[in-house]
């Protein structure tokens, strides 16, 4: 049960809308240029995610992936996007609002990839940037969270150009690219104001 939720979305929430990109749920047909951004970021990602399932890029693991979406949304738990850019719409990147906690909460936490060939392009900024209203007015979150690895300087700034100010560290916060790591946890609050 959600506590204090004060959204519904029927099957389907909306994309977002913004100048250079625009964020949209993921959906099955994005399955083939989803897996080749993936794979072609593959060198790059890896050091700041899981270690990949081995049937990870397969059609079945993206089905099984949008069903999960699907019910993590209906549930008010996560709420993931695909970032487009909307010169072409290409898919660049994408972000999850996730571990939604209401009740006297009210928090989420983001996450956040690109891929290569798009980073240090400004496009995951937009993104975020567009985000943070959806979570804190749409949603009416209080607090949303994120965390990032002390040596990852291109999230850590990020983080911080939008708004999300340092909170504390983590040891061995999330076992990324196969090991638990220290995490820098970062928040941007409802009255944090614009950025």
């Amino acid at each position: 049960m959600a506590l204090f939720r004060t959204v519904s979305f029927a099957e389907q929430y909306p994309t977002i809308d913004g100048d250079r990109v625009y964020l949209r749920p993921p959906q099955m047909s994005d399955h083939a240029e989803w897996a080749g951004l993936r794979e072609a970021s593959r060198d790059f990602l890896t050091p700041w995610e899981p270690i990949w399932p081995a049937d990870d890029l397969t059609r079945g693991a993206f089905r099984r992936r949008i069903k999960r979406y699907s019910e993590d949304q209906r549930n008010d738990q996560a709420y993931p996007f695909f970032v487009f850019r909307r010169a072409d719409h290409a898919l660049v990147g994408g972000m999850t609002l996730a571990n939604i906690r209401r009740g006297c909460a009210q928090a989420g936490s983001l996450g956040y990839w690109m891929g290569a060939s798009h980073a240090r392009q400004g496009y995951m900024t937009a993104a975020v940037s567009m985000l943070i209203p959806f979570a804190l007015e749409t949603l009416r979150l209080h607090r949303v969270e994120a965390a990032c690895i002390p040596t990852n300087a291109a999230s850590i700034a990020l983080l911080e150009r939008t708004g999300f100010k340092r909170e504390g560290y983590a040891r061995q916060y999330l076992c990324i690219d196969g090991r638990w790591q220290d995490h820098l946890l970062y928040a941007r609050l409802k009255g944090d104001g614009q950025v």
